[in-house]
């Protein structure tokens, strides 16, 4: 562990949550448990940055005159390049761990192994097709409900994390990412960033109308059910989590609430 360095812990913790979720040019400057817990904390924040980058994109060319579709691809790409393909990577990795039906070891090996194989590769196109069509028909009712959509699944993947890191979850390997922030987030805070999230869901969501409100948060929380099933099937195969179920739970979460905005 790096040893502690003056200044605020929220300060530390963003610096932790953007240096680790994003290759924005932010320096980690602590390592501890302490900023591990402040920065997944404001995992979300890293999201919410991710996501308006994306909405960005996409409400841009939505503008210049591209149809929905180019739309939609150019918003599921700038979350990919902003984290360099890392929660993509990670979805393929636990995808062939999962998919190998191997005894826990014998499952993390594969997953650390650089090649993808067949159910990673199946996964990431599902997933990748689902978020394109999903932003597609959404910037087609709507651009602004597009990239409100993309803003908010960006925030619901991080959050995942965030509720990952409670301390009944631990981490499979005594090393890496998940070993650095397994257990950091205490159950309540989670629970009250959780809040504050559904609170700004509904927010965005009165912009269409009081239904969408409630669609928006209900959306959320679908997302974060989906990511936690996931999470509690992973728990139990590989005997806890690791970096790829970390990027597995966010891309879930985030596809899962996109879909869920497009029903109803």
């Amino acid at each position: 562990m790096t040893p502690p360095t003056a200044g605020p812990p929220l300060a530390h913790g963003i610096r932790f949550a953007f240096g680790t979720l994003t290759v924005l040019p932010v320096r980690v400057t602590r390592w501890d448990r302490g900023a591990a817990r402040a920065g997944m904390l404001c995992a979300p924040l890293a999201g919410l940055v991710v996501g308006l980058f994306a909405a960005a994109a996409g409400g841009l060319l939505t503008l210049l005159g591209a149809g929905p579709l180019l739309a939609a691809t150019a918003t599921t790409a700038v979350p990919a390049v902003l984290t360099r393909g890392l929660h993509l990577d990670g979805l393929a990795d636990t995808a062939d761990g999962l998919g190998s039906g191997r005894p826990a070891d014998d499952a993390l090996r594969i997953m650390k192994q650089s090649d993808i194989g067949p159910f990673g590769v199946i996964t990431l196109l599902f997933v990748l097709f689902a978020q394109v069509a999903a932003l597609a028909e959404l910037y087609a009712q709507n651009w602004a409900l597009g990239a409100t959509a993309a803003t908010l699944s960006g925030v619901t993947a991080r959050l995942a994390l965030t509720l990952a890191c409670r301390p009944t979850v631990p981490a499979a390997r005594p090393e890496g990412l998940g070993a650095a922030v397994a257990g950091v987030v205490p159950v309540r805070t989670g629970l009250a960033v959780t809040a504050l999230v559904a609170v700004c869901a509904a927010a965005a969501g009165t912009l269409f109308g009081p239904y969408a409100a409630l669609h928006h948060t209900l959306a959320t929380a679908t997302g974060l059910l989906a990511a936690q099933l996931l999470l509690r099937h992973c728990v139990r195969r590989f005997g806890g989590v690791t970096g790829d179920v970390f990027g597995a739970l966010a891309e879930t979460a985030g596809t899962v609430t996109l879909v869920a905005l497009v029903l109803g």
